[in-house]
């Protein structure tokens, strides 16, 4: 079963999220800092993340920044703090999901085991987008080639990048990328889709100032043509 990481600094709160996660036969790991837990990722076997914001050392969102800058496992923040801002904030930066306290263990279970069954099968049905033509991916390793080039992608890039490798050629509309790649990101919107696309496109054109592999289909939504 997958192994959960629980950074929590409330022991009651932890332990009836772990006792919840346990019910449901995922192996868990607690701490209660933010270095802790960057350094538990680090050592690797940990499948999914699940953040408080406000612990003793490092805030949970820097926490979710530097994972983001090695490690694309599904994060989820468990956090009172439930303005609108925060929860974009954190869904912006790479989280998975967003749950305000007080919440159903249940519920953050459940949540888990969705998010880490998309993630199983997203990984299986990228397989196949392996070495499409000046694209090459990498889908043990989350990452993409292209034109030899390995791309530094964030969570949100390598999402969209993989789902478009995954259907070369197909126009995937804007509802069907918020479905696949932000799963349970219900704040999230069209609009953040296309700052994505804007921000993984111009790191496509570092490397091929003369290439253009993501067509815009106005009105419907991206395609990649993995020729360019």
């Amino acid at each position: 079963m997958p192994t959960i990481l629980l950074v929590e600094d409330e022991t009651a709160i932890a332990d009836t999220v772990i006792f919840a996660l346990r019910a449901e036969g995922f192996n868990t790991v607690h701490t209660a800092l933010g270095q802790a837990a960057l350094d538990l990722v680090e050592q690797g076997g940990i499948d999914l993340a699940i953040l408080d914001i406000g612990l003793p050392d490092i805030d949970g969102f820097s926490v979710c920044k530097k994972l983001r800058q090695h490690s694309q496992i599904p994060v989820i923040f468990l956090t009172a703090r439930g303005e609108e801002l925060d929860r974009i904030v954190g869904l912006e930066i790479g989280a998975d999901d967003y749950i305000c306290k007080p919440f159903s263990p249940r519920e953050v279970a459940t949540r888990a085991k969705v998010i880490l069954r998309r993630a199983a099968a997203q990984g299986h049905a990228e397989s196949d987008g392996q070495g499409a033509g000046n694209f090459i991916h990498d889908v043990a390793g989350l990452r993409v080639r292209y034109h030899g080039q390995t791309l530094a992608l964030t969570r949100y890039e390598y999402g969209l990048l993989s789902a478009l490798l995954a259907r070369p050629g197909a126009v995937l509309t804007r509802t069907a990328l918020m479905d696949r790649v932000w799963t349970e990101a219900f704040d999230s919107s069209d609009r953040t889709i296309d700052t994505h696309i804007k921000t993984l496109r111009a790191k496509l054109s570092k490397i091929a100032p003369d290439k253009s592999p993501i067509r815009t289909h106005r009105g419907l939504g991206y395609s990649l043509d993995v020729q360019q």
